[in-house]
């Protein structure tokens, strides 16, 4: 018992003893803190890739769906299949705080640029969704043997997705 008091009486006597405690306790929080924040964002890696998946694949479908719609109303077509291949997934372009430090040392000047990404409740803000451009389309479509049918669907197409002619490709 009296060396516990002892030892108690020893460490009592350390200079700034609840400093030294705080930031042990401040260590060990956020050790705690970044080890769990790591696991939670792998996680939502995972979730929003499928979540980019899932909605190009719906994207692709609404396009496809409304551009059937739209070329089966021209005169001379029926039965009207459309594929759409998309370049890439959506990207985001996310609001940033810009800080600029100007570093003068040795009678040079250097300016240093870091842009951070804003986050509100862990998660970005997003600024501007970029859809994913178009790739290329096929569209079969019966009465596309006649050119001038044809010509039709091509112009339809193209102003409507905004691709260029050799990009799309007609059959009957």
């Amino acid at each position: 018992m009296n060396k516990i008091k002892s030892m108690f009486e020893k460490v009592k006597k350390i200079k700034h003893l609840y400093i030294y405690l705080a930031v042990i306790v401040a260590l060990v929080l956020c050790g705690v803190y970044y080890a769990n924040f790591k696991q939670k964002s792998n996680s939502k890696k995972t979730e929003v890739s499928t979540q980019e998946t899932t909605s190009a694949m719906e994207y692709v479908k609404f396009l496809e769906n409304k551009l059937s719609s739209v070329l089966s109303n021209i005169s001379g077509v029926s039965k009207v299949n459309v594929i759409i291949t998309l370049e890439d997934g959506f990207s985001y372009k996310y609001a940033t705080d810009t800080e600029t430090k100007t570093i003068v040392s040795g009678g040079s000047e250097t300016t240093m640029t870091t842009q951070t990404i804003i986050l509100v409740s862990n998660e970005p803000i997003v600024e501007k969704e970029i859809y994913p451009s178009i790739k290329g389309v096929v569209v079969v479509a019966k009465g596309a043997e006649n050119v001038k049918v044809k010509m039709s669907i091509l112009e339809a197409v193209e102003t409507s997705l905004n691709v260029e002619p050799n990009r799309i490709t007609i059959l009957s």
